[in-house]
Parts: structure tokens; sequence; C-alpha cells
């Protein structure tokens, strides 16, 4: 008998599962663990091939371990949230009703326009969901550059809508440059940090940090300020799990203390004094809306008697008399309360927290170091615009351009959160079938 023993053994083993990413991990377990009954046998006095062959005889039929191990190392689909995303995008048809309140079309033509925006998003969620995500590490500096290309793109050459030019004109369609940029930023942030221990030296460090302040700087000259608190927040989420060292932490974490600095005196040098008013108007507006009335304030005293006159049930869909601006994308749960009443407001964020949940759940499921920076930038991706939103429509925290996840109206915002959610989805899937790194 030689290792031909073992060798045999385990392909029989693996011929019996389906998965063949889980084949190199099983092959590798199993191994380790009949040399270590075989070094027992020898201890035993037994030869080298005696202990081999009595070593494979222990480990039992090849078949049935491989039965037993295919049950275990398979492909595993996250039906919860999937089922979750579905009864946000059902409620996400509703605020079709809130565009036809603010606009002189009818609900069907949005409410038809948001239905063919999900297919297409259903479309690219499952597009994503079956390769293998982990060959995206590689090309994490091309999808940095992407990002910043498009972001860049859209600053320059925009188009300005209510104040911001966040908007790409590609063809015969708009799209949010900015949000949609997110995602490349996702994709590359959690490659470069996937490799955190090579970026020990101070020039790396520099270099990352530049890197970090770069889109956030585009994001807020544009503005788009809750686009770049996004972003930053969710880097930072990753690199906290990184799995870096304590100095790279402290380093890092003084170098952006100096850039926040920096970035800080330049937009009070080079913004212009009329965009600081406005600024400190709306901050005014947030904090006493009765005496903005006529100004800033408009909008949260058109939030706080709508919510006033909701009930427990609400208006009806149809019902105009709200007189909410953006009901169907920033202002989209203050319209659904209106219209279906605060028991369905209350499911609402239930629901939302739910799906929340389960995807911060996942987080640490998956054995793989990469998966798990992907899921934990998209756990914040999603997580924080819904709180802000939910929060800005309960007077908490200040209006800002801030879309619900999956239920506001829109097409780039679908998008984006269809891919995020497939690439979750993706490292689900693959939780038992890949070797665990990090």
């Amino acid at each position: 008998m030689s290792r031909e023993t073992f060798i045999t053994f385990l392909e029989k083993v693996t011929s019996r599962v389906k998965a063949r990413g889980a084949h190199a991990m099983i092959k590798k377990e199993l191994h380790t663990h009949m040399e270590e009954l075989r070094k027992s046998y020898e201890t035993r006095g037994r030869s080298r091939e005696e202990a081999e062959e009595l070593a494979v005889e222990q480990m039992g039929n090849p078949y049935t371990v491989g039965d037993r191990l295919n049950r275990i190392h398979k492909p595993r689909m996250d039906w919860i949230l999937i089922a979750l995303f579905a009864m946000l995008a059902g409620t996400g048809l509703l605020t079709g009703f809130g565009a036809a309140s603010n606009l002189s079309l009818p609900a069907s033509y949005f409410v038809e326009r948001q239905a063919i925006w999900y297919a297409i998003a259903l479309i690219f969620l499952v597009s994503v969901m079956f390769f293998d995500y982990r060959k995206l590490a590689k090309w994490c500096v091309s999808f940095y550059g992407a990002g910043l290309f498009l972001l860049a793109a859209t600053s320059l050459f925009g188009v300005t809508m209510n104040g911001a030019q966040r908007w790409l004109a590609v063809g015969g369609l708009t799209i949010d440059g900015g949000m949609l940029a997110l995602l490349f930023f996702l994709l590359g942030w959690a490659g470069m940090l996937h490799r955190i221990d090579l970026y020990k030296s101070w020039q790396w460090q520099i270099g990352l940090t530049a890197m970090l302040w770069a889109p956030a700087v585009i994001y807020l000259s544009m503005p788009y300020i809750v686009l770049a608190v996004i972003y930053l927040l969710f880097v930072t989420a990753m690199f906290l799990f990184s799995g870096a060292g304590r100095k790279t932490i402290l380093t890092l974490g003084g170098l952006n203390t100096l850039a926040v600095l920096i970035v800080a005196a330049g937009a009070y040098v080079t913004v212009p004094g009329a965009r600081f008013s406005h600024l400190e108007g709306r901050i005014g507006g947030f904090l006493n809306p009765n005496a903005a009335a006529d100004g800033h304030g408009y909008m949260y005293m058109m939030v706080r008697q709508a919510l006033s006159e909701a009930g427990w049930f609400g208006n009806g869909l149809l019902d105009t008399g709200h007189g909410l601006p953006e009901a169907h994308t920033d202002l989209a749960f203050v319209y659904l309360v209106y219209a279906l009443g605060w028991s369905f407001g209350i499911f609402l964020c239930l629901l939302i927290l739910a799906f929340v949940w389960r995807i911060c759940r996942n987080t640490f499921k998956t054995p793989d170091h990469f998966g798990r920076l992907l899921v934990i930038g998209g756990a914040v991706m999603f997580s924080l615009p819904a709180v802000w939103n939910i929060l800005m429509g309960l007077g908490i925290l200040p209006i800002a351009g801030v879309s619900l996840p999956l239920v506001s109206y829109g097409g780039s915002m679908l998008l984006l959160y269809a891919i995020v959610l497939g690439l979750i989805l993706n490292v689900y899937r693959k939780k038992d079938i890949i070797q665990p790194t990090m």
C-alpha cells in the first residue's frame, strides 16, 4: 500500500460532492485527519503501509462520507432575505402613487415604470449571484479607478437637478452617477482592505488616505453630502473589520484626522459664502420650523401635518391632500404613512429592520475575508440611508436627499441595491463551500 490509498479514498469521497469549489477544502481536511490516524497507528508498531490502510478503513465508506459531506458543503440560498426583498419591492410599487400626486401623470405610468425597473434590477441581482465573487478581489484598483472616473465625469459633465450636479446623461438615460459610483468603491475598497497587511509602510498609508478622501471631496463639491457620509462610513466599517493591526489603525486614524482638518479648512476657504448661508438656513429650518415656515422650515411643517393626518389606517393612496414634495423619493416613508396609516408605517419599519438585521446576521457566517468585507460594506449601504430616511421623516434628522432603499422611486438606486444584494446573497451561497481566509 502507498499514498495512492489516500488519494483514491479522497477521489471517491469528492465524487459524491456536487460543489466543486468545496473539493480542495474537503481533501485538505480529510487528508490531515488520515495523516493523524496513520501516525497514531505507526506509534503502535504498525508499518507505514499498514497504518495507511487502517487509517482509510477507520474513515469508513468513502461514498457514505461523500454523501454526508455533500449535504453539508452545498450552496445555500437565503430565502428569508429574498422574501424580505420581494416585500420591500412590492411596497416600492406603491410610491408610484406618490409621484402621481406631485406630477401631472397618472399613477399607472409611474407604477409601470417602477415595475420595469424592478424587473431589470432582478435580472442584475440574479446575474451576480452565481459567479465566483472572489475573482473580483484582484480587480480592486480597477474598480476604484472606475468609480473615481464615473464620479469625476458626473461632477464635470453632469446635469444639475435640485441644486446638486448628480445626474449623468448616457444615451437616452439619465443615471445617478454618484450613486452608482458607490458600487465600484465598495468592490474596490473590499479588495484593497482584504490585503491590508500589504500597506504597513507610511508611504502606502498616506496613499490609502489620499485614495479615501479623493471621492469624498468630489462628493462634497457636487454637493452630495449624504453620499459622502455613506461612502466614508462603509469604508470605515470595512477597515475596522479588516484585521488591521493596532499600529496600522492608529496611524491611519491619525492621518485621516489630519485629512478631515485639511478638507474642512479647504471648504472654509473655497466654498462660497452663499452656500454656507444656505446650509445655515436649512439647519435653522430643521431646528425651528415654525420660525422659518415660509422658507427652509416649510417642508418640515408639511411633513408634520401629513403625519398628524395619517391616523392608523391612512387616507388612501390616491389622496393628494398631503402636498408633500418628493413624496415618491426622499419622503416616500412619510407619504406611505399618510396614505396607508401608522399601522403600515410600523410594519414597514419592522420590515426594513428585519431586512437589515438579516444582512448583518450573515456578515460573519462566511469564512472568506473578502466576502465578509463585501457584506459589511453592503450592510452599511443599506442600513444608513434606511435609518436616515425614516428618522428624517419623523423629524429627528434633517431632511436631505436620502432615498429609502428598494422602496423609493428611481432606477439608479434600485440597480445599485439590487447588485449589492446579489453580491451579499452570492457570499452567503458559498459560505459552506470555500476555504476560510483570515
